[in-house]
C-alpha cells in the first residue's frame, strides 16, 4: 500500500503561476496536482454509495424470497444464492470500502495538505518586505495553514461522504422506482424540499463562518505579538491591558461564533424534522400499497432500509455540507490574505551573477516608502572594489534605507543601483543577494541549533568552517557552554526563539560568524558592534577588520569611533550626502561629523572653538 498509494501525486509540486483571483481558480492553483486521485476516489465513492442502495433491495428481495419459498429445506435447496449474497456483503462491499478508504485516507488527504500548504508559503514567502511589515507574521502563517487544512478537508467529505451520498440517493430513487413509482415520486419530493432547505441556508453559512474565521486571525495575530514581545510587556507593566486587548479580539472571535452557531442549530433543526418525515411517507407509503395488493412484504423491507438510512444520512450529509461551506469561507478569507500577487519581482532573463568585484553606484535614487516624505532624495554615491565606506547621520537621515535599496528589499522609486555596472533590478533577487553579506543591529536568529544558525550563511560549510568562523567572531567559548532544555550543548544547543536564549552581545557575535562564513564581497554592517561590552567589542572589531579585507563595505555606526579609520565617510542629512572624506578632513571642516564627534567626545571640540 505504501508504495502503490503514499506517492500518486508529488504533494510539493511547484508552480511557476501566481495564485489567481476567485475561489475556484485558487483553489484549482492550490492542489491541481491533486485532481486525478480525486476523480478515482470520487469514482469508489460512487460505488459505495450504490452498493448501500442495493444492498437494501437484496434484502427486500431475500425477505420476497423466503416467504415465497417456506421453510422447508430452504437452505439446503438455496445454498449457491446464499452464499453469493453473502459474499457481497463480506468481500465485495467491505472491499470496495476499503480501497475507497485507501485511496482517500492515504493517498490523498496527507499529500493534499503539504501541497496546498507549500504552495501556499512559497507564494507568500516571495512577498516583499513591505507585506510582511504591513501584518502580523502570526495571522499570515495561521491563515496559510488554516487555509490549507480547509482545502484538504472539502476534498476528503467530497469524495468520501458526498459522491456516497448522491450514489446513495440515485440508487435509492432506482430502487424506489423498481418497487413502485409513486413512492419513488414521494422520495423525489421529499429530496427537492431538502434541497431547497439546504441552498437557502448554506450561503449564510459561509458569509458567517468567513467572519468568524478573520476574527480568529486577528485573534492569533494579537497573541503573537503580545508574546513576540513579552518582555517588553512586562518591563513596561502592561500585562493587564495586554489581556484586555486580547480578550476585546476574543470577544469579537466569540460574537462571530456565535452567530455562525445559532444559524447552526436552525439549520440542524430544521433538517431533523424534514428527516424525521421521509420514514414516515416511505413506510407509510409501502403499507398503503401493500394493503392495496400492490407491495410486497420485501418492498416494505426495503422502503424501511432505505427511508431510514437516508434520513439519517441527511443530517450527516447536512453536516458535512454546512462544514464544506464553511471551509469555503475559511477559503476565501485566506485567499483574500494570502493571494495578493508580489510587487517585487525578478525580470524575465534576470540573470545570476559571477562573483562581483564590489563596485556600487547609487545614480540619482530617490526612495520615501511610497509616501510624500523622502527617505532618500537625489542621491548620488559611487563606491570602488574593496573600498570602505560608512555612513552615519541622525536616526531617519537614510542609512538603512540606502542598504534595503542595495538588498533590493525595496525597488527604488526613481534613479537606479548597479553592482559592477549592472542595474541590480536586471540581477535575480537571489542572486543579488548572495553577493552580500550583512549584519544588523537587530540580529535574526531562528530556534535552531548554534551551528545551523552560523551555517545559515553557507549550508555547505563544514563543521570545522562553522567553528573557524565562531572563533573569528569571538563567539566558540559562550557557545561551547550552551545547553538547551533538551540536554543538547555547544554548537547542537537549539538558542529559543529569536534567539532569546541569549544576550545581544552573543547574538551579535552569532551574526557576525554568520557573514564570516557567507565570505561574500560585499559586507553591510548596521551597527555591527552596538551590543557588545567595550573589551568583546576590541575584539569584535579585530576580528571585523580581517573579514573587511579585500571586500567593499558599507558600514553604519553611531558610534563614530568604529568608523574612523574607513577610506571615506558619508554624512547623510535629509535623504542626502552633506560631507564626505576621512575622519580628519572632515573634523577639521567642523560641520556636522565635527558636531557628532564632539557630542561623543565630551564636548572637546566645543571647547576648543570656543577658546
Amino acid at each position: 500500500m505504501n508504495r502503490s498509494f503514499t506517492r500518486l501525486f508529488d504533494p510539493f509540486a511547484k508552480t511557476d503561476t501566481p495564485p489567481p483571483a476567485g475561489l475556484g481558480p485558487f483553489l484549482n492553483w492550490a492542489i491541481r496536482e491533486a485532481w486525478p486521485v480525486v476523480g478515482v476516489a470520487g469514482v469508489l465513492g460512487l460505488g459505495v454509495g450504490l452498493t448501500e442502495a442495493f444492498g437494501a433491495w437484496l434484502l427486500g428481495w431475500i425477505v420476497d424470497f423466503a416467504l415465497a419459498e417456506g421453510q422447508a429445506g430452504f437452505f439446503a435447496n438455496n445454498w449457491p444464492m446464499l452464499l453469493s449474497v453473502a459474499a457481497f456483503f463480506l468481500i465485495l462491499r467491505p472491499g470496495l470500502m476499503t480501497l475507497n478508504a485507501a485511496v482517500n485516507n492515504v493517498a490523498l488527504t496527507p499529500n493534499t495538505f503539504p501541497l496546498a500548504l507549500s504552495r501556499i508559503t512559497r507564494h507568500t514567502m516571495g512577498q516583499s518586505l513591505r507585506f510582511f511589515e504591513d501584518d502580523f507574521a502570526g495571522r499570515l502563517a495561521q491563515k496559510a495553514i488554516q487555509t490549507s487544512r480547509a482545502m484538504t478537508d472539502i476534498l476528503n467529505e467530497v469524495v468520501n461522504s458526498m459522491t456516497f451520498a448522491v450514489s446513495v440517493v440515485l440508487g435509492s430513487l432506482l430502487v424506489m422506482g423498481q418497487v413502485d413509482g409513486r413512492l419513488a415520486l414521494v422520495l423525489a419530493v421529499w429530496l427537492g424540499v431538502y434541497a431547497l432547505l439546504v441552498s437557502r441556508f448554506l450561503p449564510h453559512i459561509r458569509k458567517r463562518s468567513r467572519a468568524r474565521a478573520g476574527a480568529r486571525a486577528v485573534v492569533s495575530g494579537q497573541l503573537v505579538d503580545t508574546m513576540s514581545n513579552i518582555a517588553t510587556v512586562k518591563l513596561f507593566a502592561r500585562v493587564g491591558q495586554e489581556e484586555t486587548a486580547a480578550e476585546d479580539a476574543m470577544e469579537v472571535y466569540r460574537q462571530r461564533a456565535l452567530s455562525f452557531g445559532i444559524l447552526s442549530v436552525t439549520f440542524r433543526g430544521c433538517l431533523m424534522l424534514l428527516a424525521g418525515a421521509l420514514p414516515v411517507l416511505l413506510i407509510g407509503g409501502a403499507l398503503w400499497l401493500w394493503q392495496a395488493g400492490q407491495a410486497t412484504a420485501g418492498d416494505i423491507a426495503t422502503a424501511g432500509l432505505l427511508s431510514t438510512r437516508i434520513a439519517q444520512m441527511s443530517g450527516w450529509i447536512s453536516f458535512v455540507a454546512m462544514g464544506i461551506f464553511a471551509n469555503l469561507g475559511e477559503i476565501e478569507d485566506g485567499a483574500r490574505t494570502l493571494s495578493p500577487p508580489h510587487t517585487l519581482t525578478d525580470k524575465p532573463g534576470a540573470i545570476v551573477p559571477e562573483r562581483a568585484t564590489g563596485a556600487l553606484d547609487f545614480d540619482h535614487v530617490a526612495f520615501g516608502y511610497g509616501r510624500e516624505g523622502a527617505a532618500l532624495t537625489d542621491f548620488n554615491l559611487s563606491i570602488q572594489p574593496g573600498e570602505k565606506v560608512a555612513l552615519v547621520g541622525r536616526s531617519g537621515a537614510g542609512k538603512s534605507t540606502a542598504l534595503s535599496l542595495l538588498l533590493r528589499l525595496y525597488d527604488v522609486e526613481d534613479g537606479a543601483i548597479r553592482m559592477d555596472g549592472t542595474d541590480i533590478r536586471d540581477l535575480t533577487q537571489d542572486g543579488l543577494r548572495s553577493q552580500i553579506a550583512m549584519v544588523r543591529q537587530e540580529t535574526a536568529m531562528f530556534n535552531r541549533s548554534a551551528h545551523d544558525n552560523i551555517a545559515y550563511g553557507r549550508p555547505s560549510a563544514s563543521r570545522e568552517d562553522v567553528i573557524a568562523a565562531a572563533r573569528l567572531a569571538q563567539a566558540h567559548e559562550f557557545i561551547e557552554g550552551l545547553e538547551d532544555i533538551n540536554g543538547r550543548s555547544g554548537y547542537d544547543a537549539h538558542l529559543g526563539e529569536r534567539g532569546v536564549k541569549l544576550s545581544g552581545g552573543q547574538r551579535q557575535r552569532i551574526a557576525i560568524a554568520r557573514a564570516i562564513l557567507a565570505d561574500a564581497p560585499i559586507l553591510l554592517l548596521d551597527e555591527a558592534t552596538a551590543a557588545l561590552d567595550s573589551e568583546t567589542e576590541a575584539a569584535v572589531q579585530t576580528a571585523l577588520e580581517r573579514l573587511m579585507e579585500g571586500r567593499t563595505v558599507i558600514a553604519i555606526a553611531h558610534r563614530l569611533s568604529t568608523i574612523s579609520a574607513m577610506d571615506r565617510i558619508l554624512v547623510l542629512d535629509d535623504g542626502r550626502i552633506v560631507e564626505q572624506g576621512g575622519h580628519d578632513d572632515l573634523l577639521a571642516r567642523r560641520g556636522l561629523y565635527a558636531e557628532f564627534w564632539s557630542r561623543q567626545s565630551g564636548g572637546f571640540l566645543r571647547t576648543e572653538a570656543a577658546e
